[in-house]
């Protein structure tokens, strides 16, 4: 298990802005772990977003990464993961609603790593965006798994058609996330690459 607290501040920072948005008075702390186990559509109706203040939000969360890009590190182990996956020759992209530049200087050197980028707000969601990547990449769907931490992030496979892997930490409460079935399950740093480059030997040794 990778510890999330580093990033509890940026989620409750963002979880506070949004209740104040909607109108809300509960603390974002105790909402939090609710939030955690629910979907995309479940956290907006719990929170009594309407819709057309969602493009609101996610243009302040950007905002608000962008601002704090130093006080969120990688996960421990990021950079050897990736670094094990490009070697053993898996084409790597990542998909994201935040932004390119946002994410290269979040990842650094390891931004390297990333064959393709498909950043950036979109009115089509991320199932849009995971099916242009397909595409764009020359490949059949059956040769994709997308990686995540989120229930949204698993629906928009399920929607482009791909398999989705859960990891074991991140936003989304873990046992939540591995009891709607994802394809796989990931509950170390470690077992990404262990698993989708059986045949190298594993570089991340991040517990």
């Amino acid at each position: 298990m990778v510890d999330v607290s580093q990033r509890a501040p940026h989620f409750l920072g963002t979880l506070g802005w949004a209740l104040a948005t909607a109108g809300r008075k509960k603390e974002a702390r105790t909402i939090l772990e609710e939030l955690r186990r629910a979907g995309a559509r479940e956290i907006l109706k719990r929170l009594d977003v309407p819709l057309w203040k969602v493009p609101r939000i996610a243009s302040h969360m950007r905002r608000m990464k962008r601002e704090h890009l130093k006080d969120i590190p990688l996960f421990p182990g990021v950079p050897a993961m990736l670094r094990s996956l490009r070697d053993g020759g898996i084409r790597l992209a990542l998909v994201s609603s935040d932004s390119e530049a946002n994410a290269r200087a979040q990842l650094g050197d390891s931004s390297a790593c990333f064959d393709d980028f498909a950043c950036g707000a979109s009115l089509f969601g991320k199932a849009a965006k995971f099916k242009r990547m397909v595409k764009c990449a020359g490949l059949q769907p059956a040769a994709v798994i997308s990686i995540g931490d989120e229930m949204r992030d698993m629906d928009a496979a399920r929607a482009a058609g791909i398999a989705f892997g859960g990891v074991a930490w991140g936003y989304a409460d873990p046992d939540a996330l591995r009891a709607r079935g994802p394809d796989a399950w990931f509950e170390t740093m470690d077992d990404i690459a262990r698993r989708l480059c059986p045949d190298r030997p594993i570089q991340c040794k991040c517990g």
